[in-house]
Formats: C-alpha cells, sequence, structure tokens
C-alpha cells in the first residue's frame, strides 16, 4: 500500500484521507461484529462454568481468525491498526472507573490497581462498579479489536515476505 505522504496535491490527499478512515472503521466494525457473534453464540449456547478467561481468549481469537481471512482477501494496512480504537476505548473506560466512587458493594476501599483489575479481569472478585460488566464493555472489545489487528498483520506479513 502506497504510504499517505508520497502524493502531492490536496485533493488527492483529501480523498486518501477519507478512503483510510473508511477502511478503518470498517475493520473496526468488521472486528466488532465477529466478536458480538462469538457473544451471541455464547448467549444461545449459554454453557455453563465458563470462565472469563476463556472468553476472553476467545474474544480474541475469534477476530484475530477473521481479520487473517480478510486481510487475505483485501489487503489493506488499515486493518492492522484497528488495535488502537480498542486502546483508546479501554483507556476512556479506564477514566470513568478510576473517576467513580467507591462504597459498600462497590468496591469498598479500593486503589487505583484494585479497581481497574477487579473491574475488567474480576480478580480476585468482580469490583460492583458498573454492575460488574467491565469485561463485556471493556475487555472483550479490546480484546477483540487487538486480535483482528494481529490477525491482519499476520496475513500481511506473509503476502509481504512471500512478494
Amino acid at each position: 500500500m502506497e504510504s499517505f505522504f508520497d502524493e502531492s496535491g490536496e485533493e488527492n490527499s483529501l480523498s486518501k484521507l477519507s478512503r483510510l478512515s473508511l477502511w478503518f472503521f470498517l475493520h473496526a466494525l468488521l472486528a466488532l461484529a465477529s466478536w458480538l457473534a462469538l457473544m451471541l453464540v455464547g448467549y444461545a449456547l449459554n454453557p455453563d462454568g465458563v470462565s472469563q478467561s476463556i472468553i476472553l481468549i476467545l474474544s480474541m481469537l475469534v477476530p484475530l481468525v477473521v481479520g487473517h481471512f480478510v486481510a487475505r482477501i483485501h489487503p489493506d494496512d488499515m486493518a492492522s491498526a484497528v488495535w488502537l480504537l480498542g486502546l483508546i476505548w479501554l483507556l476512556i473506560i479506564s477514566l470513568w472507573i478510576l473517576d467513580m466512587p467507591t462504597g459498600p458493594n462497590q468496591c469498598f476501599q479500593c486503589d487505583a490497581t484494585d479497581k481497574l483489575s477487579r473491574t475488567f479481569f474480576s480478580v480476585p472478585k468482580p469490583s460492583g462498579l458498573i454492575d460488574d460488566d467491565g469485561p463485556f464493555l471493556a475487555t472483550w472489545p479490546t480484546a477483540a479489536l487487538v486480535g483482528y489487528s494481529l490477525g491482519a498483520w499476520l496475513s500481511l506479513r506473509r503476502k509481504k515476505s512471500s512478494e
């Protein structure tokens, strides 16, 4: 893929920038759609005793496979950049969590590390903040975006090495 800065002319750069941003958000949408499909399959099957660690691993592996195949069909450098959106999303939710007050049944007397680890990973037990939905709202979607990016990067790396 050509670099954004190689082309001269404002019209070409603006159209290329809009095309790159469109592909970035389409890849992010594909990553989140594959994760959402995983969540819907899990909801339909409703298996008992599946730990959050397994869900976290699957939330990364399923979009990784999807990202790998999408990048093989349509090689695009933007596919390997959607992890940034996941990181930004995790940081926004982290700031929201850190700003929340604590109290009984809501991470009572927790420091910042406890708030984040108990909210996002439920270790050693859930924090009670945001109704214990931290993994669903932040950890698993971030893992999906990172997994998709990794899968696309592996596919693009293989394609570039074969050329």
